[in-house]
Order: structure tokens, then C-alpha cells, then sequence
């Protein structure tokens, strides 16, 4: 029976705290090998990502897992039980690292053969792979055609005179195709994400397709508002393309601890499934695992694994648009003077991955004004380590008309709000007056009062340029919020 798991563990490095397992401060290779098997023997999540960008490739990450936690494993099979995706780079952003995209698609066939010899019968144990940044229908085809033409197809070509096929030298290349999981992050192809599907889909045999909706992403870019906005757009239209197709559209959304970032902790499970109700799957990211005691993570992953998804949240798309256009303008003018107070702050937050993530939409300058930044969790670091949490950025220009379409649409708008604000310290000097006003207007705000004095010391800091305490000030404060960043 076709099972497609609910809650997604992932290697988003938004932590304070480490897990117990870690070498080091910073995981790497062998400390996300043994992440994985914690993901699924004690916090009960059925589905691992393996992040393929970034980072030297272990493709012999099945092998590792089954050798060393045999006993799991057999009870827990791997490919029917559990599972384990492939997050791999986009050739068409990311050229350095394109082809490592090729050995990771052909590192597959050899799992496949791995996981063989350990049950003794024929199961994949990966045959899923997420591609960021998609951009269009071709992107997603040209994994999955490479895949099926060349990682499979070559088994068929004849060596030398003989007669000899590759697969007769070697044996089979198994299994015969992999699900390609396109992950829409940039605004106009999330808004396109149906009509990409939709092509995608065309002419072949799919019964079921996953769809991935960045959630953090889009906030940095956009700002918080938008995200959710755009999210939900897209996901009433990937229900359209569902009910018009007849296949099965299975949403994933990648959410971390801050609201910002989509606000899913193991406090917050019924808010967050309740805004995105046709969602299928959650990420689970690392605060989530690693800064809550064990009982209740526990708890909150057995949760999303048993919900059952409905329909999503009607949205009036007209009017989301217009809203996310006149929004957006006034995130990018407050965030735009920001920009050099963020890089500076960045660099103080401390690594938790011997790695880079993928880079995004700011990894490059941008068109309208230059703007470079840190990835999404160094940046919702950097500004709520000096009490500016960026939920309330962009805020100010949104008129009481406004809001009132946000709080119908965004259901939990007011509970994001008031829990970013209690991080919110207008005693720093950075934050506008007018823009701190409208947060006051909206919300109660109840101030956490060690975040404040923490913050209040971060920024004495970085204004006398006593930058020696500033990464265990950074921490101490997160401490407070329960997430880096």
C-alpha cells in the first residue's frame, strides 16, 4: 500500500541547542548519518531528507545506515517503513555543483543493491529526490528523463564485440525510474507551481506526485505575509490540478521554529496544520528536534504522522496579489537600510553544519537596489538578536482593511505576531518608532524581559564594536526564543 510520509526530519541548521550525539558544534558527514536513524528510532519521524548541496556527497549513506543499526532496519524496513530523500543541486542555478546532481542519481542503482543483499528481496530504499529552486516543467523532466534514459537506460548498450550488455556485465540498474519532487521557492513559480506540475505530469504513468512549497524563503524575500499568501495560492491551486488530473497531489511544506519560518514547534503542531490544512507533510527541521525536551517532540511528530489532510483554505487570489505587491514594496524599502546591520550580525551566529545550505535568492545581489544577505536562518538570527523580529517589517503599510484581509486569510496572523513581539526591543534604537507603533496597535505585546536585556547588550556591543562576547550573546538569546534563527 502506497504510504507517503507526513513529517519530513531535515538538516536546516535552526538550532541552540545540540543533540546529544554531536561531535562537534558544527554535524557533519557521520554525526547526519547517525541524525537520521535518531529521526526515525526515538523521535518517530518516517521520513529523513539527505542533503546532497553543499557538502562532500556521502553516497553510501544506506549502506552506512544499515550496516550500523541492523536490528532497526530490519524491523523497520527502509523504502517501505522508513524513507530517505534525496535533496540534489539544481544544475541550472547551481553550476559548481551540477554534477554532483549525475553521481547522486547514480549512486541510487547502487543503494538499491545494497539494501538487496540486506533484505534479500527487491525493495528500493531511496527512489524519491527534491529538486530546489524549480523554475519550470523541463526542470523536473530532465531529472527524471536522465535518470530513466541514461542512470538505466545505458544497461541496455552492448560492449565491444561480444554482444555483451552492460547489465549482463554488471547487473540490473534498479529501480527503473524515481519520483522527481519539484520545490517551488521564488514568487512567480510558486504562483506557476500548478501549471508546472500540470506539464509535468503530462504523458506519463503518475498516480501521485509530491509538491514542495518553501515557506522560509519566500519570508526573507517577500516578507512573512507574503509567504503565507503566496503558500496558499498555490496550494488551492495544486488541489485544482489534483481534482482536473485525477492524480494525487501530495503538498509538502518546509517550515522551521520561528514564525517567520513558518512557526511549526512541537507547541504549535495545531496552529500550523490548521493554516495549512491540505499540506500532507511538515518539516521537522532542528530546533524542532533539538530544543524541546525529548517527550514532547516526540509527541508533536506522532501528531503530524497521524493527522489526516483535507482540503486547503479558500483564497481570494485577486485580492492576495494586490495585497503581496503593495506588502512586498514596503518589506524591501525597511529592509534595504537594514541590509549592512544583518551581514554584521550574521557573522556572530554560530555555524551548526559543516556545510553550506543551497544558495537562494539572495546568493546573489539583487536587481532592485543590490541587496546581498545571509541565508533565511542566519538573517532571522541576526535581526531578532537585536529585538527587530522580521515578522513586523512591512507591517506599517498595511491599512486596517488590510489587516482585516490578512487576519481572515492568515489565520494564525495574530498568534505569529504576538509571539515574534515578545522578542521585540524598541529600547535599541533600531527599531522605527511608527513601525513599532503599528505592532502595539495589532497586538498585546508581552516582552520577554531576558531576551530584552540580552539584546540590549548585543547592540551596546556592536555600537562600541566589543565584539568578543557577541556569538555566546547570539546564543543566549536564542536560547530564550527556542531557535537560532
Amino acid at each position: 500500500m502506497l504510504r507517503i510520509p507526513q513529517c519530513m526530519s531535515t538538516q536546516h541548521p535552526d538550532n541552540v541547542n545540540l543533540p546529544f550525539f554531536a561531535e562537534s558544534p558544527e554535524l557533519g558527514g557521520e554525526d547526519e548519518v547517525q541524525e537520521a536513524y535518531y529521526a526515525y528510532s526515538h523521535l518517530g519521524c518516517t521520513e529523513q531528507m539527505w542533503d546532497c548541496e553543499g557538502k562532500e556527497v556521502d553516497n553510501f549513506v544506506v549502506r552506512k545506515l544499515l550496516s550500523r543499526y541492523d536490528a532497526f532496519f530490519r524491523e523497520k524496513r527502509l523504502g517501505r517503513d522508513v524513507f530517505l530523500t534525496l535533496r540534489v543541486p539544481n544544475p541550472e542555478v547551481e553550476t559548481a555543483e551540477a554534477k554532483i546532481l549525475l553521481e547522486t542519481l547514480e549512486s541510487i542503482p547502487r543503494s538499491y543493491d545494497t539494501a538487496c543483499l540486506f533484505y534479500g528481496d527487491e525493495c528500493p530504499p531511496i527512489f524519491e529526490v527534491i529538486l530546489p529552486m524549480t523554475a519550470s516543467h523541463t526542470a523536473i523532466d530532465n531529472i527524471y528523463r536522465y535518470y530513466t534514459d541514461i542512470v538505466v537506460g545505458k544497461q541496455e548498450r552492448s560492449l565491444g564485440e561480444g554482444g555483451m550488455t552492460i547489465a549482463d556485465w554488471i547487473g540490473r540498474f534498479r529501480p527503473d525510474r524515481i519520483n522527481v519532487i519539484p520545490l517551488f521557492e521564488e514568487m512567480d513559480h510558486m504562483l506557476d507551481a500548478h501549471n508546472a506540475v500540470r506539464r509535468y505530469l503530462e504523458g506519463k504513468d503518475i498516480t501521485h506526485q509530491r509538491v514542495f512549497l518553501a515557506r522560509s524563503d519566500p519570508a526573507m524575500n517577500y516578507g512573512i505575509v507574503s509567504a503565507v499568501l503566496l503558500n496558499k495560492i498555490a496550494l488551492q491551486h495544486l488541489q485544482e490540478v489534483s481534482e482536473e488530473t485525477g492524480t494525487g497531489i501530495y503538498p509538502i511544506i518546509g517550515v522551521g521554529s520561528a514564525p517567520f519560518r513558518g512557526g511549526l514547534s512541537p507547541r504549535t503542531v495545531d496552529q500550523v496544520t490548521a493554516e495549512y490544512p491540505s499540506v500532507h507533510t511538515f518539516t521537522v527541521q532542528s530546533a524542532f528536534k533539538y530544543d524541546y525536551p525529548l517527550e514532547e517532540v516526540q509527541n508533536a511528530v506522532r501528531r503530524l504522522e497521524e493527522r489526516r489532510p483535507g482540503r486547503p483554505r479558500p483564497v481570494d487570489e485577486a485580492a492576495a496579489l494586490d495585497l503581496i505587491e503593495r506588502y512586498t514594496r514596503a518589506y524591501e524599502r525597511r529592509l534595504g537600510p537594514l541590509a549592512p546591520l544583518i551581514n554584521r550580525v550574521a557573522r556572530y551566529v554560530p555555524e551548526r553544519r559543516k556545510r553550506k545550505l543551497h544558495i537562494g535568492l539572495f546568493g546573489y545581489a539583487r536587481s532592485t537596489g543590490g541587496i546581498t544577505l545571509p541565508r533565511a536562518i542566519k538573517f532571522t538570527a541576526a535581526l531578532y538578536s537585536v529585538g527587530f523580529p522580521p515578522e513586523i517589517l512591512g507591517l506599517d503599510a498595511l491599512d486596517d482593511t488590510d489587516i482585516g484581509f490578512v487576519r481572515e486569510t492568515y489565520v494564525n496572523f495574530d498568534e505569529n505576531l504576538k509571539a515574534a513581539a515578545r522578542y521585540l526591543n524598541t529600547e535599541t534604537g533600531l527599531v522605527p518608532r511608527e513601525l513599532a507603533a503599528r505592532v502595539a496597535d495589532l497586538v498585546d505585546i508581552e516582552p520577554d524581559e531576558e531576551h530584552a536585556e540580552v539584546t540590549a547588550e548585543i547592540a551596546r556591543a556592536l555600537r562600541e564594536n566589543d565584539i568578543g562576547k557577541l556569538s555566546a550573546l547570539v546564543l543566549q538569546a536564542a536560547h530564550c526564543r527556542k531557535f537560532l534563527g
